[in-house]
């Protein structure tokens, strides 16, 4: 049985004041999340046993998390703003720098008029789903209290068991249902882009709720001319139990944090020959490309993704782009709240899933572009992290979860074996029009 403690996930907007954080019974801390009127900014996590803190000590403690997002989002938009030099200390009792915040807030302000100006491309949001009417409910709620609704939200019922999918989305006239019978995450979404309208077509999961601003954020990254896609910070939406904390802390190789990035030729280029971890860029839950991207990368590959060999999906259809000579942003300001899986099989299970998928993704990424990188990912640097992580189970003594690493390395497996069987180039090579 499991000794793990959850996690209190709490939001603060630092721009409404610093509150006194106090202990939450059964919880082994707060996870914090700081944000300035809508604009993540940063994160820490705050023991128990370092509680109760009072404002003073926790300005001190947000200002380390938001020094570097802030920092960078000054430069990015060519403001010359000092930022205050902070130093954290781990027992927060030195005196509390309280002109810190004040030093920080005119630059906020500008960067929040930099964020609020209007957007002019129109955006379709497509919401594929199979038998969770629970949790797509509670997905389309917070779709339908966006700040700025999208021109058109699309649900995607794939191959279902019944028809509560299509109940739930009945009762908002707002939003348009889509069957697909065909079985599969990416038949889903291509069928969702035939479907839109939108200069910009976004995605998310039934599994989410997303922010209020969240369409509007997505729009207006795209005002690069080069971008094709975007993607969006992912925060949990709970941490109630060890497989939802393990999939958290495992995000961390992920572009899940807190500074805006553009994926380009330099970045694809200099990781080409180990493989380019294109995982980074951001995740398929929160996700939009013009439609302009269909026209010239093609559809999602239907041999991937989840229904197929797992997952994959999104990051493949990112190295194409990146391939091609155009651009991935990341942009944290587009938020969605997720609820990982709660129950540990659950979670091994979606392990086995992403690796068969992304193990089969190298190899298509292989077979379309001949880039060695995505080979020597496959056949050296998987199989060292995984002799390592084993020799290191073995010296520490197994645990209950040692199982995951085991469950992994049969998800690579299959996903070589599934890669053989799929070999033949599916439709997604046939161009939108």
């Amino acid at each position: 049985m499991s000794n793990f403690t959850p996690w209190k996930v709490l939001h603060i907007d630092l721009s409404k004041g610093i509150p006194e954080l106090q202990p939450k019974p059964k919880y082994q801390g707060i996870y914090a999340v700081f944000w300035w009127r809508g604009i993540p900014l940063g994160d820490r996590e705050i023991f128990t046993a370092d509680l109760p803190i009072p404002p003073s000590a926790l300005r001190n403690l947000a200002l380390s998390a938001i020094t570097p997002a802030v920092g960078d989002r000054l430069l990015e938009n060519g403001f010359n703003a000092p930022l205050p030099v902070v130093y954290p200390d781990p027992a927060w009792d030195k005196p509390p720098d309280f002109q810190a915040l004040l030093a920080l807030q005119q630059p906020l302000e500008q960067l929040q008029q930099t964020y609020n100006q209007p957007v002019n491309n129109s955006i379709s949001v497509v919401i594929c789903t199979r038998n969770r009417p629970e949790q797509l409910a509670r997905c389309l709620r917070s779709l339908l209290n966006l700040s700025q609704p999208p021109q058109q939200i699309i649900v995607v019922d794939n191959a279902p068991a019944d028809d509560s999918t299509r109940q739930i989305v009945a009762q908002m006239p707002e939003i348009e249902y889509v069957l697909e019978p065909r079985p599969g995450l990416s038949v889903a979404r291509n069928t969702g882009i035939r479907h839109c309208t939108g200069e910009i077509i976004a995605f998310t999961d039934d599994d989410v709720e997303v922010h209020p601003d969240w369409c509007v954020r997505l729009q207006q990254a795209f005002v690069n001319p080069k971008v094709l896609a975007v993607t969006g910070l992912m925060l949990p939406a709970e941490l109630e139990t060890e497989a939802q904390y393990i999939f958290h802390k495992g995000s961390a190789d992920s572009s899940w944090e807190y500074r805006a990035t553009n994926f380009g030729m330099e970045f694809f280029e200099n990781m080409k020959y180990r493989g380019v971890p294109v995982w980074r860029i951001g995740a398929g839950a929160n996700m939009a490309f013009r439609r302009q991207a269909f026209e010239i990368v093609g559809y999602f590959d239907e041999r991937l993704g989840a229904g197929a060999s797992g997952c994959s999906e999104d990051s493949e259809i990112w190295y194409r782009i990146l391939a091609e000579g155009w651009l991935c942003r990341y942009e944290p300001t587009a938020v969605v709240f997720h609820y990982h899986r709660r129950d540990f099989d659950a979670f091994q299970d979606q392990a086995y899933q992403y690796m068969r998928g992304h193990v089969t993704a190298l190899l298509v990424q292989f077979a379309n572009y001949k880039h060695w990188g995505n080979l020597r990912r496959l056949y050296l640097t998987l199989p060292k992290y995984y002799l390592t992580s084993i020799l290191r189970t073995v010296k520490n003594g197994f645990e209950s979860k040692s199982s995951y690493i085991f469950v992994q390395i049969a998800g690579c497996l299959a996903g070589i074996k599934f890669y053989i069987n799929h070999r033949k180039k599916p439709a997604w090579t046939d161009k939108i029009s």
